[in-house]
């Protein structure tokens, strides 16, 4: 299914401000030829960068991490639109900080599911960092959370959801017919001590084993 006629001529006049930026372009418009032109990934990539600047207290892993939302996000579009499959179901978690909450959801939901979902997490207002007691309370079960970062959300990964999970976002996330809804109920995770924090680890596990649960025993 094509959602845009293929122009790799691209946006006139456009400046990316770094290089790595067009590459990613180029790369992005070959890897989803035949689904979008060169026009929407460029303006996908320029918007994850920017988007990601604004919280960037670093700049080390901005090119690590714009490739990684870019990506993301086009894949979440072309899932959305009808052109790409993923064949399980998926799942977004959303909380304001996507620092803390949300984070343990979606990698404890990934690990226990054994890659029977897919799983997306997000901000309403993103941090610049993931909050260090939660890396260490997965840690400790061994869950590793050093390549995740916060990220905004976007209306394209909650069109692309089957269930959406919220935690405390407020009214920030949009809603679409055809959409599974949760809201569940958690502390914010934000300045507690580590005894606290391995408190709503364990809430959020029994939380996301339910939501497997109920997962496979919904009608394909």
């Amino acid at each position: 299914m094509t959602l845009d006629v293929d122009d790799r001529r691209g946006l006139p006049g456009l400046s990316y401000p770094e290089e790595y930026l067009r590459r990613l372009a180029d790369e992005l418009t070959e890897k989803f030829t035949g689904i979008f032109n060169r026009e929407t990934v460029e303006r996908y990539v320029l918007e994850s960068y920017t988007a990601l600047l604004r919280t960037a207290s670093v700049k080390a892993h901005l090119a690590t991490r714009t490739i990684h939302f870019a990506t993301e996000r086009l894949t979440a579009l072309a899932q959305a639109k009808g052109a790409l499959n993923v064949g399980v179901p998926e799942v977004l978690f959303v909380c304001e900080q996507n620092a803390g909450r949300s984070q343990m959801a979606a990698v404890l939901t990934e690990h226990l599911s054994g890659g029977r979902v897919h799983v997306r997490s997000a901000g309403s207002a993103p941090a610049d960092q993931l909050n260090p007691a939660v890396v260490e309370a997965m840690s400790e079960i061994g869950l590793d959370l050093s390549r995740e970062f916060p990220k905004p959300l976007t209306d394209d990964v909650v069109q692309a959801a089957d269930v959406v999970v919220t935690m405390g976002c407020g009214d920030a996330c949009p809603i679409y017919p055809g959409k599974r809804y949760q809201d569940w109920e958690l502390t914010d995770p934000a300045d507690l001590p580590i005894d606290q924090v391995r408190q709503i680890r364990d809430t959020i596990t029994e939380h996301v084993r339910a939501l497997l649960t109920s997962l496979e025993a919904a009608p394909a």
